[in-house]
């Protein structure tokens, strides 16, 4: 007698224990951490996944998606794609559009160590909309970002809106996942590294700062800033987009673009 887990044609139901494990690792931060694994949706992330390199354990298809070129790709990468029973893969995703093909890949995670001697690096401190920190993570593979340091109390950078919003960066950028603000900055110190933090005034506008010096580039919360977290006692100095209309200040994602692709700018002079 055929599971009630599976369809006529072999495609996982709902209920299967591969199709709860992404349902879960698409949900809980706790389980992805656990698993050291998440989900990437949508064919166009899961062909750069795979074109990445990356450790991807699976490919879930719906019906409209089994024809995708991706499918074909990860098959013939040795990954296993798994069928998807009609109407599952809308019940196990939170997007209003669900993409008909998804996939589950291990986590990407670097150790601090690896961000010693890159010549720019952008740390988050409690950074909490995912769709900013995915805008970082875009925002830094374009600019060249040395890594993305992701301190305890900022979003899961593997929360499935950090994912998409990152537009497939996050299989390019060097990511440190982890680790206290003010350990974190004590460390890039200790490393010669200058810590810049951003404020929405005061600081020396960022057209004057020299980014040829090794730097860390300190991004704080989008709501408070970071001049009232405890990690602003880490920092070296504070850098500033000075704004000329009513605006007070560029959300996260937005000041991340300017302030990077200055340092761009300025090493490539």
């Amino acid at each position: 007698m055929k599971s009630a887990n599976l369809g006529a044609t072999g495609a996982l139901g709902f209920r299967h224990k591969r199709v709860q494990r992404v349902r879960r690792l698409l949900a809980q931060p706790s389980y992805r951490r656990a698993e050291g694994a998440f989900v990437v949706e949508g064919a166009k992330l899961v062909a750069e996944a795979l074109r990445s390199g990356a450790p991807v354990e699976g490919v879930y298809a719906a019906p409209e998606g089994m024809a995708d070129p991706v499918v074909g790709a990860a098959r013939a990468a040795g990954v296993r794609v798994f069928p998807l029973g009609p109407g599952v893969i809308e019940r196990v995703t939170d997007t209003v559009t669900a993409q008909p093909v998804l996939a589950v890949a291990g986590r990407g995670d670097r150790p601090l160590d690896e961000a010693k001697d890159a010549p720019l690096v952008v740390v988050c401190v409690d950074v909490r909309d995912p769709g900013n920190l995915g805008t970082v993570l875009r925002t830094a593979e374009a600019a060249g970002v040395g890594a993305v340091i992701c301190c305890e109390g900022t979003v899961d950078v593997y929360n499935p809106k950090s994912v998409r919003a990152s537009a497939g960066s996050i299989f390019h950028v060097r990511l440190v996942a982890g680790g206290e603000p003010v350990d974190v900055l004590e460390q890039l110190g200790a490393w010669g590294m200058r810590r810049l933090g951003t404020a929405a005034s005061h600081g020396e506008p960022y057209h004057e700062v020299d980014f040829r010096r090794p730097t860390a580039l300190v991004l704080g919360n989008e709501a408070h800033g970071l001049e009232g977290h405890a990690a602003a006692g880490g920092v070296d100095g504070w850098v500033t987009v000075p704004m000329v209309g009513r605006s007070e200040s560029l959300n996260v994602g937005m000041a991340a673009a300017v302030l990077c692709f200055e340092a761009a700018r300025q090493r490539s002079s």
